[in-house]
């Protein structure tokens, strides 16, 4: 890691600020206080936790039994994978309450003659962007447990555990949720039409939430090869798993 030559300072307890170059949002490890760094402002919108519920051995145990559910896992691949790394880090999301409605015109093209076809899509979202850049993190498929949240409180976080900072501000993530939605509707509208030749969506956002929450990253050895899965530490479900092929050879 780089080392920080300038010295930051929490504006409400007087402690240093830990963080990496490019990280923006940093919260304070001994008051909880948030200040967005390239300002030195205190951190105005609502920042939250959510709270990991697993210790290492009940990892382990859900690890096992998503290894042995399901067709698609080779036989008695709980019993022979070997568990390499287990790491927790609270990760920074933003949840940014959208609602969009889209306008669209476009060409029919699976009859003959294709015809102009015009449509809707008015829909509102909680859309989730995570604060870190070059990450492969599976946002689309991972379920924020928001409903469990409690206001940011470091005391509450397990004392290994990695805390990451935003690298992306306010505006940033509004600017990536607007185009994240607007492929979105491109991709419902595209089920509707062929081509489109007008598409135009009004955009009315709400007061996005700051929030940490707690995701496993694990790493397991199945003969000889490596694998990556992606634990939820609020509900145990498992976000994304790689799975070995099937081994179709005598038992």
């Amino acid at each position: 890691m780089a080392k920080v030559v300038e010295e930051i300072r929490c504006s409400n307890c007087g402690a240093p600020l830990t963080f990496k170059p490019g990280e923006i949002v940093v919260t304070c490890r001994y008051c909880g206080f948030t200040v967005v760094i390239s300002t030195r402002e205190a951190f105005i919108l609502e920042h939250s936790l959510i709270i990991n519920k697993y210790n290492e051995l009940e990892v382990d145990r859900i690890l096992k039994s998503w290894m042995g559910s399901g067709f698609l896992k080779p036989r008695g691949l709980a019993e022979k994978a070997k568990i390499i790394e287990k790491e927790l880090e609270y990760l920074p999301f933003w949840i940014v309450p959208i609602s969009a409605s889209t306008h669209y015109k476009g060409i029919f093209e699976r009859i003959t003659p294709p015809i102009v076809k015009e449509g809707s899509i008015n829909k509102s979202y909680n859309w989730l962007i995570l604060g870190r850049k070059a990450s492969k993190f599976p946002t689309r498929e991972y379920q924020i447990p928001i409903e469990g949240k409690i206001p940011f409180d470091f005391r509450q976080i397990d004392r290994n555990a990695k805390v990451l900072n935003s690298e992306l501000s306010e505006r940033e993530v509004i600017d990536e949720a607007r185009q994240e939605v607007e492929a979105h509707h491109k991709f419902l509208a595209s089920q509707d039409v062929d081509r489109l030749i007008e598409f135009k969506t009004d955009y009315n956002l709400g007061k996005a939430v700051y929030v940490h929450a707690p995701i496993w990253f694990i790493v397991y050895e199945y003969k000889r090869k490596y694998y990556n899965l992606v634990l939820d530490g609020a509900t145990g479900q498992v976000i994304k798993g790689d799975i070995p092929p099937m081994d179709f050879g005598l038992f």
